[in-house]
């Protein structure tokens, strides 16, 4: 990265207890960083790091939702198109439980963040 004329030369050895140099490994993976040298130096010069985590969270968050919506689409079609036949009545009953599930996946995301 950067450009072949500015170099970085400069070094600051930083010391760290073991269950801080872990933190710093976590903190320095779930921002993409490659070590975490790069993460101090960024935070150092004012560089803002994103989460990596967040984004794939909300993009699983996004899948489940979408999952909640196909059900919720095949729940509508059974009951327009099959209305109250009692020999369907297991399959929608499946179908509540698949719709239960992926709600409480939904939930459980949600609280992790």
């Amino acid at each position: 990265m950067g450009s072949e004329k500015r170099q970085r030369t400069k070094r600051y050895p930083v010391r760290f207890f073991p269950e801080e140099f872990e933190e710093a490994e976590r903190k320095a993976k779930a921002f993409s960083y490659p070590s975490v040298a790069s993460l101090i130096r960024d935070l150092v010069t004012g560089v803002e790091p994103t989460s990596t985590l967040d984004q794939q969270a909300i993009l699983e968050l996004l899948r489940v939702n979408a999952d909640l919506g196909r059900l919720g689409g095949l729940l509508k079609h059974w009951l327009q198109a099959k209305g109250m036949e009692r020999n369907i009545v297991p399959d929608i009953s499946a179908l509540l439980r698949d719709i239960e599930d992926a709600q409480r996946k939904l939930k459980k995301k949600v609280k992790s963040l």
